[in-house]
């Protein structure tokens, strides 16, 4: 082979190499393995919602009160792993973890705008209702979904869990690279999952804009907490949102550590929180 080719066929190995890397998703086979290997049992599901499919995974009988985990951008439904997992919480509740439209194995590639997820995701909670408690916890984006989940369905939604997650459009960052990079042949630039990430953002700048009168919708109990050093989503936003659920009871955890992470620095907190519901 010349020398002139190894430096392109480098560079096509790396981004494709790079590519699979960073879909940023568990197969089925190898998280049900993985729960078997530490005595658990989880059984992974795709439901056709919308026109769309829906992939989650869940732990426990379906008797129990029931927590929804909705992760952030990107991600998918193994970001809350270490929950589905913990045995005091599978003791009290059925544990239901998704992958949001567009990552994970719902539709991988393809995002929604923020009330089409919405959508999708309130016809799902009907098809797994069993007339028990049901909570939603979410982080970043995820955060972000499961106060317009908890309006949009005020007869089924207990209690709302909001981890490091963005309503106040003021406190928005204004990225200028964010619009380029939805557009070809720049979005290609994005590996893996990052790709529909910046789409989904793009997309909430001006999603987040309808929300406001939503959010006084809202009537059952809500846990909010952020890290005061995040530096993705401005700890601002517990404020905003303290104003905004005015006829929600709203408790608040502001931690002084822990950045735009805390689904994992402070899941000992979290869990706690969970267990008390």
């Amino acid at each position: 082979m010349h020398k002139r080719y190894i430096l392109p066929i480098l560079l096509v190995f790396f981004y494709f190499a790079l590519e699979n890397c960073l879909t940023l998703r568990t197969s089925d086979k190898k998280a049900v393995r993985d729960f078997q290997k530490k005595g658990g049992s989880l059984i992974p599901y795709t439901l056709h919602i919308r026109g769309h499919d829906l992939h989650y995974v869940s732990v426990g009988p379906d008797t129990l009160r029931t927590i929804v985990f909705v992760h952030g951008s990107p991600g998918s439904w193994d970001a809350f792993e270490r929950y589905l997992m913990d045995s005091s919480l599978r003791s009290r509740f059925r544990m239901i973890s998704i992958d949001r439209p567009g990552f994970g194995y719902s539709n991988y590639g393809n995002a929604l705008h923020l009330q089409q997820g919405c959508d999708m995701i309130s016809s799902f909670l009907d098809s797994i209702s069993n007339d028990k408690p049901l909570y939603l916890v979410g982080h970043s984006l995820g955060g972000s979904i499961v106060p317009i989940l908890a309006a949009d369905n005020p007869d089924k939604v207990t209690a709302i869990v909001i981890l490091a997650g963005a309503l106040d459009p003021d406190l928005e960052p204004k990225e200028l690279w964010v619009k380029p990079f939805t557009k070809k042949p720049l979005r290609y630039l994005m590996p893996g999952a990052f790709r529909q990430a910046n789409d989904e953002e793009w997309y909430f700048k001006t999603d987040v804009l309808k929300l406001k009168d939503k959010l006084s919708w809202i009537r059952c109990r809500v846990y909010v907490m952020a890290a005061a050093n995040d530096m993705v989503v401005d700890a601002g936003n517990v404020t905003y949102m303290k104003r905004a659920f005015i006829n929600a009871q709203v408790s608040d955890t502001i931690f002084p550590t822990g950045n735009h992470f805390i689904l994992w620095n402070h899941s000992d907190y979290i869990m706690k929180v969970l267990r008390d519901l």
